[in-house]
């Protein structure tokens, strides 16, 4: 009788069949900084770009009055969508054995966070001016005195 090797490939119990990966299959630094450089030379002019939207959406043509205006909402969601693109990209890359590659788009996601509070921040105080000060006298006093009969 001729002895035919199985292809099942005995496993631990309690395994449930899954196979993790050895740890000897962390991306190297070299490759990292690699994947850094590029993705940083992509969002560069990317950043660039809706920083540009962002300060031609908010100019008005010289001698219209200022006003309160709605809020545009353009860049806070350009912003916020890059921010959330980096932000995965990064977390994908830390998961994906490229530490090194992951902290520099975690780190390029939170500059794109700060970009986008301050593009929130501009919005919301274009859209809510700060009232005008008194001309003159007090404060708070009416501007005709009301007399008691």
């Amino acid at each position: 009788m001729r002895f035919e090797p199985s292809s099942h490939v005995p496993r631990p119990p309690g395994d449930g069949g899954r196979t993790e990966r050895p740890s000897d299959t962390k991306g190297d630094g070299f490759a990292g900084g690699c994947i850094s450089l590029i993705l940083l030379l992509i969002e560069i002019p990317i950043g660039l770009l809706l920083g540009l939207t962002a300060a031609l959406s908010g100019l008005r043509p010289p001698g219209e009055p200022a006003k309160a205006l709605p809020m545009d909402w353009t860049p806070i969601l350009l912003f916020g969508g890059f921010t959330v693109t980096v932000l995965v990209i990064g977390v994908l890359f830390v998961r994906s054995a490229h530490p090194f590659a992951g902290a520099v788009q975690l780190l390029v996601a939170a500059m794109a966070l700060v970009a986008t509070i301050a593009a929130w921040h501009d919005q919301y105080e274009r859209a809510h001016p700060s009232p005008p000060p008194p001309k003159s006298g007090m404060p708070h006093a009416p501007p005709h005195p009301v007399t008691d009969l």
